[in-house]
């Protein structure tokens, strides 16, 4: 995800001559070409368009059946310059606003005050800072699950400082009040809702209501928990201030989760909440170690600088000062359990899923009950993973899932030209390029196996590097295709939002020795990242050998190639930038910067974008942030909604029913300052003078929050 707080990828940097994945594919034997084995003939591809990748997927699409439910809306305009501050929805349905940023969603917690004056004990109460991937959790109910009443869990990614207090973030000076404000603002809002009478509200004094925030007590489970490197300085945390006791913790506890991002479930009904660009919320009042160091080279690999993203968090709270905290960053990076039923449990920092900027952790339970998670590393250059449990999953006893997130191996995805594709262990006896096994790289050296995989785990991306995985642009959402009738492949997507480094001058690979500064290099065009300068990205898809998530072996393909139709651009080599999106008439759903991607239980693929969301620049046709349907079949994309000015559209969920549709609508107004912070939106009061329960809606300043959107007929939504 991207915000003013996150790196941007918007640059125009010099192009290159690589030749594109048609060229590539045309090299590629038919016999190679997995992807489409069993359920294509010769005959079949010759006549959906022979060797070309929109042949080899259309046999495919061809031999698998569409979604139950189909797309039975029209295309909506698109927000353009200047864009209208409010959320769009299609005739038929009506959207109205649900939560925002400020409201009270736990027993004792006070209102919004609009003017930011809330102090950061009321915060760490109140409906946390700009919403994105998120769950609703359906109560049961004789054996049924309730469609009007559940927990709707949220991930608060990050903090609009100048938006967050009344004279903004450096006004009256960066004091720990303000520091702790912030922090509470930060992590996982778990929200009771209920619709009476067809309107959906907060149950604000549910005893449900919890905020996970920065400071939050949680458990470290898995290999690395107890490993030297995430043993840190301990303090006693209080709303003064962090006092450090002079002990180190043991490695098996820790405090708070940051920049919540994207988000999974497991099947046995818990949430989890990834952690995404943590590095940006530390910093460091004296120079970092050298990268030739340790902590300098583990620091450089995962983008932590003295700055970080302008957090002021280590000038009044020391935890956070990497100069006398240098281990504190190894605390964040995870997928973090937490139970949405249990509000006395305490959330569980999985180390063996691995440390990275997570982005998504969806799961697939195949046929024989072995599980696997899927997950994205959102940063250039960066890499897939997979996560298989060493245990099955156990459908019939909650309890006895409890710790499958603890043990199983883990892997990096590497694609190949000729479409298909393998799982790279993460284990001590992985064989690197230089044909050294892990355990004798000095990365991941230990006294034995286990403290050498604790320390694959905490520099996930540099066991990553040395495998040779391959470097993918901005890996985010991933999305198992629901096998629906009689379809049983195991079909996941990803999403790649952007790489404006792909394919430019100098090139540069991340160096096997995990040396790499993150988000630095310039990899060449591949046949998996094929457009240089890919500014408006592409969805990838894979299905797994043999329909087993314990393959390690998968064939994938490109699923659409985004970008603008009427773009005047100048075409590069590689890159047209109008992408092949399927929409009619051309051009009427075009998408840039796919970022949150979901399927509903109908099998209808949902994509929502994140790029300027002014509708000015590479973005004047395509305009504003939005949330599109597509057929994972056809390909058919259509535009379900806009966006507000300078919002990101994020997270999705629905009711069991389909008949309610959750949307999270993050910073609009991004970028206003505290002397003025309505000067770019003021939504959602200015489209709203109340809630979806006919409360008051405060305005005074921009506010992230959850849209509900229902169709006016009572049917499935987008149907």
């Amino acid at each position: 995800m991207k915000g003013s707080k996150h790196p941007r990828n918007d640059l125009t940097i010099n192009p290159s001559g690589n030749e594109s994945i048609i060229d590539v594919i045309g090299r590629v034997e038919v016999s190679r070409r997995r992807f489409i084995q069993g359920s294509a003939s010769a005959g079949a591809l010759a006549a959906a368009g022979g060797l070309t990748l929109s042949g080899i997927v259309g046999t495919v699409e061809a031999a698998v059946p569409a979604p139950v439910v189909g797309i039975g809306f029209e295309s909506i305009p698109p927000s353009l310059a200047p864009v209208a501050d409010k959320v769009t929805v299609p005739a038929g349905h009506t959207v109205k606003s649900l939560v925002s940023w400020g409201d009270p969603i736990m027993p004792g917690a006070v209102a919004y005050k609009a003017d930011a004056s809330n102090t950061a004990a009321e915060q760490a109460m109140q409906y946390g800072m700009h919403t994105d991937g998120m769950h609703f959790f359906p109560f049961p109910s004789r054996g049924q699950v309730l469609n009007d009443r559940g927990i709707l869990c949220a991930n608060n990614e990050y903090t609009h400082e100048e938006i967050l207090f009344p004279d903004g973030q450096v006004g009256a000076g960066y004091s720990i009040e303000k520091c702790r404000k912030s922090q509470a603002a930060h992590g996982v809002s778990i929200t009771e809702i209920r619709r009476i009478n067809g309107n959906w509200s907060v149950v604000k004094g549910s005893i449900y209501g919890r905020r996970l925030t920065a400071n939050t007590p949680m458990r470290i489970a898995g290999p690395a928990a107890g490993h030297a490197l995430m043993k840190t300085r301990e303090f006693n945390i209080a709303p003064t201030g962090s006092v450090a006791t002079g002990n180190s913790t043991d490695g098996f506890k820790a405090f708070g989760t940051i920049n919540n991002c994207a988000h999974g479930i497991t099947p046995w009904g818990t949430y989890l909440t990834c952690e995404e660009n943590w590095n940006g919320n530390f910093g460091a009042n004296a120079p970092l170690p050298a990268v030739t160091t340790e902590a300098g080279k583990l620091y450089n690999r995962y983008g932590v600088t003295a700055a970080g993203f302008g957090y002021r968090w280590h000038t009044a709270d020391p935890r956070f000062d990497l100069a006398v905290n240098p281990n504190e960053t190894n605390h964040f990076g995870w997928v973090v359990e937490v139970d949405p039923l249990d509000p006395k449990s305490v959330p569980v920092k999985r180390t063996a899923l691995g440390r990275i900027k997570h982005e998504s952790a969806q799961y697939v339970v195949d046929r024989a009950q072995n599980l696997a998670f899927y997950m994205g590393d959102d940063e250039k250059n960066e890499y897939i993973y997979k996560f298989v449990c060493a245990d099955k999953y156990n459908p019939g006893n909650r309890a006895a899932n409890r710790d499958l997130l603890d043990h199983g191996t883990l892997y990096v995805a590497r694609f190949d030209a000729d479409l298909s594709g393998t799982w790279l262990p993460l284990t001590p006896d992985s064989i690197g390029l230089d044909g050294v096994a892990l355990r004798d790289n000095p990365n991941f050296a230990g006294a034995d196996d286990a403290e050498v995989q604790a320390k694959i785990l905490i520099k996930t991306r540099m066991a990553a590097d040395a495998v040779g995985a391959t470097m993918m642009d901005r890996p985010e959402w991933t999305g198992a295709r629901p096998r629906l009738n009689g379809n049983d492949e195991i079909e996941i997507y990803c999403t790649l939002t952007n790489n404006d480094r792909r394919g430019t001058t100098t090139a540069s690979v991340n160096k096997a020795d995990g040396s790499t500064t993150a988000a630095s290099a310039r990899p060449p065009v591949d046949t998996a990242n094929p457009r240089e300068d890919n500014r408006y990205g592409h969805i990838i898809r894979w299905r797994e050998a043999g329909q087993s998530v314990l393959a390690t072996e998968f064939n994938w393909d490109i699923f659409v190639q985004c970008g603008d139709t009427a773009t005047i651009k100048t075409v590069k080599p590689t890159n047209d930038y109008k992408g092949n999106i399927n929409d009619d008439p051309d051009g009427s759903a075009d998408i840039g910067a796919p970022d949150g991607l979901w399927f509903d239980w109908f099998g209808r693929l949902w994509v929502q974008t994140d790029q300027a969301g002014n509708g000015s620049g590479d973005w004047i046709h395509i305009g504003a942030n939005s949330l599109s349907c597509a057929d994972p079949v056809s390909k058919e994309f259509r535009r379900f909604l806009t966006g507000p000015n300078k919002c990101e559209v994020t997270g999705i969920t629905m009711t069991p029913d389909g008949k309610t549709l959750f949307v999270g609508i993050q910073h609009p107004g991004e970028d206003a300052v505290a002397a003025n912070p309505t000067a770019l939106s003021n939504w959602p009061a200015s489209q709203w003078a109340t809630r979806a329960d006919g409360t008051p809606l405060p305005g005074g300043r921009p506010r992230s929050g959850v849209v509900v959107i229902t169709k006016d007929d009572g049917g499935i939504v987008g149907a």
